[in-house]
């Protein structure tokens, strides 16, 4: 499998466009940890503005279903009337973020309500990525050669300390957001796509017949 490579160079700071970015609290926890509000907040995220029926028909959903749930969402912020989209009696809608943040320190997680809404949103995301991840390995093969080969699928262990882990977690992050400088000046590029990036990372037990490698697994 190929392993990750250090870009060439480090992209110039090219006015990316904003990237706004939520940080959960109790309350829109809790508006948000439904799996068709995920999708739908998701959907409005990657697509763009879009109706109650544009999504109910995307999402193989009843448009009653996507109204209601989007009138939740906004109820909590997570998305808001897009009007200069609307024809007539349309509504519309867009996401008033790119992506949301889950920080355990701001939540009570001996309260079994909090706890059991961050599961519910912890589970979508792991669904979400695992289905990204299936439908390209299903349809890699309609992709030109160089995004053929431009993907990643590796695995790495190390024995690390609760901190240690932290900031690897930071690096990393500081490093893919780097590359978001580079959004802007392949806007018409023709051979640049949206690229997904799932960055997973945990702790886990070891069986004694199988101790932790410190190396990369690819």
């Amino acid at each position: 499998m190929p392993s990750p490579s250090e870009p060439s160079a480090t992209p110039e700071p090219t006015a990316p466009s904003e990237h706004k970015v939520r940080t959960l609290d109790p309350r829109s926890l809790r508006g948000l940890a439904h799996p068709l509000r995920m999708r739908l907040f998701r959907a409005l995220r990657e697509s763009g503005p879009a109706t109650a029926s544009q999504l109910a028909g995307r999402l193989d959903e009843s448009s009653g279903a996507t109204s209601y749930h989007l009138r939740q969402l906004a109820a909590y912020g997570f998305v808001e009337d897009a009007p200069e989209h609307g024809k007539g009696r349309e509504r519309w809608w867009r996401a008033t973020s790119q992506g949301i943040r889950l920080e355990p320190d701001r939540l009570n997680l001996a309260d079994p309500v909090q706890r059991g809404a961050v599961d519910v949103l912890m589970h979508e995301v792991a669904d979400n990525h695992t289905e990204e991840l299936s439908t390209w390995l299903g349809t890699r093969h309609e992709w030109p050669t160089a995004w053929q080969e431009a993907y990643d699928l590796s695995d790495y262990s190390y024995r690390l300390t609760p901190a240690q882990a932290m900031e690897l977690r930071e690096r990393a992050g500081e490093l893919l957001e780097s590359f978001r400088a580079y959004e802007a000046q392949n806007a018409d590029a023709e051979d640049a796509a949206p690229y997904r990036v799932h960055l997973h990372g945990f702790p886990r037990k070891t069986s004694p017949s199988h101790p932790d490698s410190t190396e990369a697994q690819s």
